[in-house]
């Protein structure tokens, strides 16, 4: 994988993780709430017009070209399970901003996947 191959898979990882962040954080701002007939529209709404949910989907969307651009470089089954690297990185953001717990059992799953990122990439 050339560097240019690698930078646009990086990038796709990077924006994707991004994007479960920010939603997570609007969904922190707006609160718990249950999807009803009746509070559809309200519900919507809110969760339309708040920053991070709107910033979530915008890196979604350049996080899909620049992932159909890295696919268009790398075979599938090298770049698909470089996506485990949002997992190490949401799950120590997590911790940080969010105050989500780091158990050792989940330190055990994060240090499985990045051995198992590094042999598929060294494949």
């Amino acid at each position: 994988m050339n560097s240019l191959s690698f930078a646009l898979v990086i990038t796709g990882v990077l924006l994707n993780a991004a994007a479960q962040l920010l939603l997570k954080a609007g969904t922190n701002a707006v609160g718990h709430f249950e999807f009803h007939l009746e509070n559809l529209v309200p519900i919507a709404v809110k969760l339309g017009f708040e920053p991070h949910i709107l910033g979530g989907m915008a890196c979604y969307a350049v996080s899909l070209i620049v992932w159909i651009m890295a696919l268009s470089r790398v075979p599938v089954s090298i770049a698909y399970p470089m996506l485990s690297i949002g997992y190490v990185i949401n799950a120590f953001v997590a911790w940080h901003w969010f105050g989500e717990a780091l158990s050792a059992q989940k330190l055990a799953g994060i240090g499985f996947v990045v051995v198992g990122v590094y042999l598929v990439a060294r494949s």
